[in-house]
């Protein structure tokens, strides 16, 4: 019964073996330097179009932060904040695109595609945690001016 089971075991490895050498060589398949460099222009190219809308965006920030005062200006900061999010998202993705064209396997594509996604994900967590911290800040301000409102009113009332 060993040598039936060997010889079962023995024929599928070999009626395997062309997959398997099929999925090793794909693992260790070479991305032309052409198709590299491309990508790489690409990507550079839309990092620089995406820097230049960052420029423009900054500088409509500045003309409604300057032309409106108050809550207004903590509006202006959420839209600074909110743009600058962007454009770091929109340089980490072209950055992340540069290193997977420079990538001369699958494998160190797929490792390079894990860094990222880790990194997004703590990156995420972070500006959660910091966006909850200011909106906190914010109702706390707002509630404590209400409260210097109300108690002005009051006293003039009474």
């Amino acid at each position: 019964m060993t040598t039936e089971t060997n010889s079962v075991l023995n024929g599928v490895k070999e009626a395997f073996a062309p997959v398997t050498e099929a999925f090793t060589k794909l693992q260790n398949l070479e991305v032309p330097e052409a198709a590299r460099e491309f990508v790489k222009k690409q990507a550079e190219a839309a990092k620089t179009r995406a820097a230049d809308a960052y420029a423009g965006s900054e500088k409509v920030t500045n003309v409604i932060e300057t032309a409106v005062a108050g809550s207004v200006t903590e509006a202006a900061k959420i839209s600074r904040n909110i743009q600058q999010a962007l454009y770091q998202d929109a340089e980490a993705f072209f950055a992340g695109i540069d290193k997977l064209a420079s990538a001369k396997s699958l494998s160190e594509a797929a490792q390079i595609q894990s860094d990222m996604v880790r990194a997004r994900g703590e990156l995420f967590v972070s500006r959660a945690k910091a966006t909850s911290e200011y909106l906190g800040k914010l109702v706390t301000d707002g509630a404590k001016t209400a409260q210097d409102n109300f108690a002005k009113v009051y006293g003039k009332t009474a």
